[in-house]
């Protein structure tokens, strides 16, 4: 009879410890602002358009010469790639 109680009590404390781990994941994504600043920072431009794709944000932007380019910004480390 112990051991269904130990592992009932092992389920419990592992379920305890994942769940704050969850929590701050979702607090250290940028915002769409800060993907723009960013993005806008490594291009000058116009920003035309952003979309959450995965976990990127799509930042379209209108180059001064007259291109448009979609950059890709992690929504996490905020890592800046051309499309």
């Amino acid at each position: 009879m112990q051991l269904p109680r130990c592992l009932a009590a092992t389920l419990i404390c592992c379920v305890l410890a994942f769940q704050p781990a969850q929590a701050t994941e979702k607090q250290d994504t940028i915002s769409k602002k800060q993907a723009v600043k960013l993005a806008t920072d490594k291009y000058s431009g116009k920003t035309l358009k952003i979309s959450k794709q995965g976990d990127y944000y799509i930042v379209r932007i209108l180059l001064d010469d007259g291109r448009i380019i979609d950059l890709k910004v992690h929504q996490v480390t905020g890592e800046v790639k051309k499309d």
